[in-house]
């Protein structure tokens, strides 16, 4: 049986998903609800529709509904790029020599690179749907802002983009792909913000964060008349357009007949990791599978690993509703490394839940072992990922490699987010023998998470 399994499982554009997920429908204890900034409240829809887009809002606030359907016209949008391969990596298995069957999930067949074109074409589908003038973000790496201004060309939205300093002057080209797309690029933090002119101030020079760069687009947004604030991650209503990609897998995987032992996804802010294993956790938490699900982040930025599970600002400006969330602390500005799109202060608040739940297991990784591990798969599964999606291989490498020392054939499944076209500094550095290892201190860290808000 095995045998006749192909190098890519596809799935026919009628197999495609017609409905999203929603996780937390199936969670008997929810993740807590957003607090409003000012009164230390749970936010309301009419609070929430002042940032977001009202339909997003609702997504964002309903914890009961189950599926969503997903509108006929981002379904055919998504017919572009949709569905997306699950590939089995035989080539990887033999390199390694393990008895381990491992599959991955390829999101980057499309021009973005990545799986945030999922959610970013939902976004502006409602945003054009509402009637706005157009949208403001922020971005790490730059795939999440060169998803959205693809998906604002494509309604004939604004698209304004504030990207973190270091990645903003280590990927030039990644810019320039939203410029051309029609977005307007500015790197975070910026003199054109308030927020930005204080970061400017009381930290010169610094590279940037996602939280500040956050700040900025929010405050960008509720200043122009017509335009909202949309986000990459972390948000519910982000994993719920992302598990398009869970479905899909979990689609591919039964046409075959086999069972995943593992799954695996590169942690950030939560939206691919949220998005690959909510169909698998809605098992567990029904109590119909089990699996080993692992939360893979940058050593460099650990919130599951060594964060708290407490509220905290969304963003360093400290202007965005609260969420309860494993974090390092909003004022917490991690190293220049080049995860660029894993470089968030926190994590979101279904997968912080789930995480506080038992029901997934998180690991971290230093760049230098993560960029081996993706120059390892490159050479032999042809694809040169993102570093992001790197820290998932380097898990189920490990795992495979687990599997060599015990003769057990599990099946593991991980997400690869992305390619790496536009990552070539960091690559360079990797291939100079210029990177380095940054691990942040426990003071540090201590720093960071003691100016937590109190919100008891």
């Amino acid at each position: 049986m095995q045998e006749s399994i192909p190098y890519k499982i596809y799935l026919e554009e009628q197999e495609m998903p017609k409905q999203w997920y929603n996780v937390r429908a199936d969670m008997k204890k929810k993740p807590a609800p957003l607090l409003n900034p000012g009164t230390l409240k749970p936010i309301t829809l009419e609070e929430l529709s002042g940032i977001f887009c009202e339909e997003l809002a609702k997504q964002e606030l309903d914890d009961t509904t189950p599926f969503f359907d997903i509108p006929q016209e981002i379904r055919d949008f998504y017919k572009m790029y949709r569905p997306s391969p699950l590939v089995r990596a035989y080539c990887l298995e033999k390199k390694l020599g393990t008895p381990a069957h491992i599959y991955y999930k390829f999101e980057g067949n499309n021009t973005s690179g990545s799986h945030k074109l999922n959610s970013a074409i939902a976004q502006a589908y409602y945003a054009k749907e509402q009637g706005l003038k157009g949208v403001t973000t922020e971005t790490g790496a730059g795939q999440w802002g060169t998803a959205l201004s693809m998906a604002c060309s494509y309604f004939d939205l604004d698209c304004q983009v504030y990207m973190v300093k270091c990645s903003y002057e280590q990927k030039p080209f990644r810019r320039e792909v939203m410029r051309t797309y029609g977005a307007k690029v500015t790197p975070s933090p910026s003199m054109e913000t308030e927020v930005g002119r204080k970061m400017n101030a009381e930290f010169p020079g610094t590279s940037g964060s996602l939280g500040c760069a956050i700040s900025e687009a929010v405050e960008a947004a509720v200043s122009q008349e017509g335009y909202r604030y949309v986000l990459g991650s972390v948000l519910a209503q982000v994993l719920l357009h992302q598990s398009v990609i869970g479905l899909e897998t979990k689609a591919a995987l039964d046409k075959y007949g086999i069972q995943a032992d593992i799954i695996i996804g590169c942690a950030g802010g939560g939206s691919n990791l949220g998005g690959l294993i909510s169909p698998f956790a809605g098992e567990m938490l029904r109590g119909e599978a089990d699996y080993r699900i692992i939360a893979v982040e940058p050593a460099s930025c650990p919130s599951l690993t060594r964060g708290v599970y407490a509220y905290d600002f969304c963003d360093t400006g400290k202007v965005c509703p609260l969420a309860k969330m494993y974090t390092l602390g909003s004022g917490f500005i991690p190293s220049a490394n080049h995860a660029g799109g894993l470089r968030y202060h926190g994590m979101s608040s279904t997968v912080s839940e789930l995480y506080d739940q038992g029901l997934l297991e998180a690991r971290s990784a230093e760049q230098t072992e993560v960029f081996k591990a993706a120059q390892a798969f490159a050479k032999v599964e042809g694809i040169l990922p993102a570093p992001e999606s790197s820290h998932a291989i380097k898990a189920a490498m490990d795992e495979a490699l687990a599997c060599k020392e015990t003769g057990e054939a599990k099946n593991i499944v991980f997400g690869l987010t992305g390619t790496g076209y536009f990552d070539m500094v960091a690559y360079q550095r990797f291939n100079d023998g210029e990177m380095k290892d940054y691990i942040p201190s426990d003071e540090e860290l201590k720093k960071a998470t003691d100016a937590l808000p109190k919100t008891e």
